[in-house]
């Protein structure tokens, strides 16, 4: 019995410690957690994307200050060799668009970790806009102007075709309104694209917009539906008149041009486009830190792989631009002896390059309804351009400045009534 009693004293007693054990490891982890809830978590740092590496950003500037070199050097030879200042005017504008682009997009991703680079697109899209009405100017240049391309396909008509996109066009034949409705396209662009950058940079810093975020409250998607339209209708005119006067602008060799312009923004726009989807399909999500905390949204991460992209590209575009645009035509055409240009006169044509004087004139005569029926003629002056006259005055004195740019004169056009022109033909 004494036995009996020790045993179950015994038993009592282990069962005892035991729950005492039990207890104070409760204890010990209820208060473990509670100051895990107390003290807050320190986390490792957050996990950088390749966008954000040290290597994303040396490969992109590497091609970007090639891309640099070579078109610097090329707008330099046009601006030192300026015999044909109504062509190489746009062909400036045109080469502008690789510094323009490459550099930009390689400072968004400098920026990547901020949003600022919203700011750099901006710039860089509304010069987009420039370079396809430039584009168009060009080839209106190397024709003759408005009065002599109408003079060629003035009532011809237009052929359909589904691959040229000209179903719509059957039974048509070229005019005046034709040809208006090609620069309209393009001019409609110009004003649309600053427009649409102005809003980005304005609803950015009051979070209604966020690239990617297609929700009705965000103005992401009301821009983007307004630029693709714009956009589509601008690089359909640039290819309308492309189609419609490719055969007389066959001596000036334009399917590389093109080409190499078209491929520079429209094959840009649909990777873009490329980029969305995949970003609306889950091909590229959202970033997180270790602690759960959303660091780039995925419309973030898809603009910073298209501006990584068009670093690269622009140094294949630039290699394009240079055998698309050569100087060496304009380089032979320089008078005997006036070979040595000095830096007052490349200024001189730099400023007379970027201009809009010219622009915002062919704007007003676009969409003015009084000029509608009316075709833009140069009118012809044999007064020599001023460098050459400046270049001409250093052979008879000494310590002549050395200057750029055209006379007045130059720039003065004549307006033809499309009734007359017809008459004429």
């Amino acid at each position: 019995m004494a036995s009996s009693n020790r045993n179950t004293t015994e038993t009592v007693a282990v069962t005892s410690s035991s729950l005492i054990y039990n207890a104070s490891t409760s204890t010990d982890n209820i208060s473990s957690e509670t100051d895990s809830m107390i003290t807050p978590k320190t986390y490792g740092p957050t996990s950088l994307i390749f966008l954000q590496t040290t290597a994303a950003q040396g490969i992109s500037g590497a091609f970007v200050w090639l891309s640099l070199i070579l078109t610097c050097h090329q707008i330099y030879k046009h601006l030192k060799y300026y015999t044909t200042p109504s062509e190489q005017r746009w062909i400036v504008r045109i080469l502008f668009i690789v510094p323009i682009y490459a550099f930009d997009s390689w400072l968004s991703l400098l920026f990547f970790n901020n949003e600022y680079y919203v700011y750099f697109d901006s710039v860089r899209d509304c010069y987009e806009a420039f370079v396809i009405y430039s584009f168009l100017s060009l080839c209106s240049v190397y024709l003759g102007g408005e009065s002599a391309i109408m003079s060629e396909i003035k009532g011809k008509p237009i052929r359909s075709s589904v691959l040229w996109c000209t179903c719509c066009l059957d039974g048509m034949s070229y005019s005046i309104g034709f040809l208006r409705f090609c620069k309209q396209a393009t001019l409609q662009f110009c004003a649309v694209k600053p427009l649409m950058a102005l809003l980005t940079l304005i609803l950015q810093p009051i979070g209604k917009y966020q690239d990617g975020n297609f929700s009705p409250y965000s103005g992401y998607l009301y821009i983007t539906i307004v630029y693709n339209i714009s956009i589509t209708l601008a690089l359909y005119g640039l290819f309308l008149f492309y189609f419609a006067t490719k055969e007389i602008l066959a001596p000036f060799h334009p399917l590389l041009k093109f080409c190499t312009v078209k491929s520079v923004i429209f094959l840009s726009f649909w990777q873009g486009v490329l980029l969305a989807l995949l970003e609306g399909t889950g091909g590229i999500s959202n970033v997180y830190s270790e602690d759960g905390r959303l660091t780039f949204g995925s419309g973030t991460v898809a603009a910073g792989y298209q501006n990584f992209l068009i670093c690269i590209e622009m140094f294949i575009g630039a290699i394009a631009l240079h055998f698309a645009f050569p100087y060496d035509i304009y380089m032979q055409a320089r008078l005997d002896g006036s070979n040595r240009s000095c830096l007052s006169s490349i200024s001189s044509h730099l400023k007379e390059t970027m201009n809009p004087k010219d622009i915002v004139h062919d704007a007003y005569h676009n969409f003015a309804p009084q000029y509608q029926q009316y075709t833009q003629t140069e009118v012809e002056d044999d007064t020599p351009p001023l460098w050459v006259q400046e270049e001409s005055k250093k052979g008879s004195k000494s310590g002549g400045k050395g200057g750029g740019g055209r006379p007045d004169v130059y720039d003065k056009s004549s307006l033809i009534s499309s009734d007359d022109e017809s008459l004429s033909m």
